[in-house]
């Protein structure tokens, strides 16, 4: 999870929720403002959020990419097009 620089300044910052036991219960994003004590320091690495689209973006693409290439792959071997069986399906 990255941390986002939001339009008004502020920061959303990934934190992860602990059970007791400290089992993971979740990841959210809690904002914080210039006054934190960690800001100044989490600022240095945040992107925008058209910048993480841009990411995004980039990622899809590459993936339609290798995704054709699995298939081409695929077809190599003789098998058929479409998804790939999971190991835990029956």
């Amino acid at each position: 999870m990255d941390v986002i620089q939001l339009p008004n300044g502020n920061l959303l910052v990934p934190e992860s929720a602990l059970a007791e036991g400290g089992q993971l219960i979740g990841d959210a994003y809690v904002e914080i403002g210039p006054a934190d004590a960690e800001y100044d320091r989490l600022a240095e690495h945040a992107l925008t959020e058209e910048q993480l689209e841009e990411r995004r973006r980039r990622w899809q693409e590459g993936d339609a990419d290798l995704q054709r290439q699995f298939a081409e792959y695929r077809a190599s071997l003789g098998v058929a097009p479409g998804p790939v069986p999971r190991p835990d399906a029956d």
